[in-house]
């Protein structure tokens, strides 16, 4: 059994991912096995819990990979670990838009019996905390918030008042941090900036907000919370990808016998292992550890480069995923790097497989901004004014390298970008919220898209790739 909490706030802005880093620092600093989570399709916050734990940061997503898989997602990310933190998603009751609970931080507590610490911004008020407080604990009887820490408090006199106030609330207080501007971390457009375009100044502020959660929280009251959460009785997530099989150890999959019509193939007949590249570096920072996972267990070798670097495609690329990021923040390095660019282009003009989310779809396009990219696709990207944002139901339009037309996935936009055209003459999705509306490319091997999609929740997508790759 793994010890757990969940750290939610009333809304977005309290300091949920300053004390939720923190404490996953802090009690990585007394030697525990730290496992660090995210509730929801964020991309950056677990770029600074891998800094503060030295392992990857995990989503928990609900409504892109199921309720049913958040549990066994938790457990395979978490497996061998002292302890987990799991950091909520705006308001513990917020969700999917128009679904009830679906994706909120509270059902996810209850998904995994976790006991919950709220995390509460105290700068403008006193004795209203307790109603506040009283009120999240009092809405859910299945959400189990065991304690509370108050963020932002301004003096001794106004905690005092603060505590005073709680000390009816039957909620105990776990812990009170004041306002310290060593432990900021600065926003953009899109967030917080990544660790990756500032790997120092990063692991100066999660050691600052480390030393904050020590100074100003009852670790051991909080120790002592997460271990009172209950086993969960569940297998861990496996990356398996449908029906493969893996034969004798070595990593390589073979497939059963197909059926009728097709052409069997020996079960112990070894299959060639494709290269794919995925881009990295501090302009493609957006992925899933759990997509890796599943392209390596479907038996590919997954080789990372960085655009903004690397002049050639790793050898022997057979296969090319560029996911998320902030191309917009590189456009100008990106467009400097003509051989590369002109390598993309060449491996999607011979018909490989290409899976380009968002970040991906615009280094494909045309131009970016009016700088020159890879022109892959006969489409030009610009920055917005307009924040596209929120989950998405998705059905394949065409048949592509990761779904058959006709497949359903779940996903999620985030940008403040547009392309245009927004869709190809072969579109990659129709969308059926927030309004109907097709978008996205499928051109040759190449399907690029401004939807991101959690393959855990459809694996079939990463043996799909890897099978054309193949």
């Amino acid at each position: 059994m793994v010890a757990r909490l969940v750290i939610a706030a009333p809304s977005s802005g309290a300091g949920k991912t300053t004390v939720a880093t923190g404490l996953m620092a802090a009690f990585a600093g007394r030697g525990l096995a730290v496992s660090p989570h995210k509730v929801g399709p964020d991309y950056i916050d677990p770029g600074y819990h891998a800094l503060a734990t030295g392992r990857p940061g995990r989503n928990l997503d609900a409504y892109m990979c199921g309720t049913g898989l958040i549990a066994p997602l938790f457990e395979h990310g978490a497996r061998g670990c002292d302890l987990a933190v799991v950091e909520g998603v705006m308001g513990l009751y917020d969700g999917a838009a128009d679904q009830g609970e679906l994706a909120s931080t509270a059902q996810v507590s209850k998904l995994l019996k976790a006991p919950v610490v709220l995390v509460v911004d105290a700068s403008s008020q006193s004795r209203s905390v307790a109603a506040l407080v009283h009120g999240f604990a009092s809405w859910d009887p299945e959400v189990r918030i065991g304690g509370v820490i108050l963020n932002k408090v301004a003096t001794d006199r106004h905690e005092h008042l603060l505590r005073e106030a709680l000390g009816e609330s039957g909620v105990p207080v776990l812990g009170v941090l004041r306002r310290a501007p060593a432990v900021a971390t600065p926003s953009r457009h899109l967030g917080l900036v990544p660790v990756a375009e500032r790997q120092a100044a990063a692991l100066a502020a999660v050691a600052a907000q480390a030393e904050q959660v020590r100074a100003g929280c009852d670790l051991e009251a909080l120790l002592s919370l997460a271990r009172s959460a209950p086993e969960l009785h569940c297998e861990p997530w496996v990356a398996e990808v449908g029906e493969r099989l893996h034969a004798g150890g070595s990593g390589v999959p073979t497939l059963p016998p197909t059926p009728s019509g097709g052409t069997p193939i020996a079960p112990a007949e070894r299959m060639p292992t494709p290269v794919v590249a995925v881009a990295g570096g501090a302009a493609f920072t957006f992925s899933y550890a759990e997509h890796t996972e599943l392209l390596r267990a479907a038996g590919a070798e997954v080789v990372t480069f960085d655009p903004l670097r690397d002049e050639a495609l790793p050898e022997g690329t057979s296969g090319l995923v560029i996911g998320g990021g902030f191309p917009e923040m590189y456009g100008e390095q990106l467009s400097a790097n003509e051989p590369l660019r002109k390598a993309v282009a060449a491996l999607a003009a011979s018909g490989a497989p290409v899976a380009a989310e968002c970040a991906g779809l615009l280094y494909l396009a045309r131009s970016l901004d009016g700088t020159p990219m890879c022109g892959v696709l006969d489409a030009d990207a610009r920055m917005s004014e307009r924040l596209t944002l929120g989950y998405r139901d998705a059905v394949a339009v065409s048949d592509s390298v990761l779904a058959p037309a006709g497949a359903r996935m779940r996903g999620h936009e985030f940008h403040r970008t547009v392309i245009e055209p927004g869709a190809g003459a072969a579109a990659a999705w129709g969308l059926r919220q927030p309004e109907r509306r097709v978008e996205g490319f499928v051109q040759g091997g190449v399907h690029a898209s401004y939807v991101h999609t959690h393959w855990a929740g459809s694996p079939e997508a990463a043996a799909r790739f890897v099978e054309h790759c193949r």
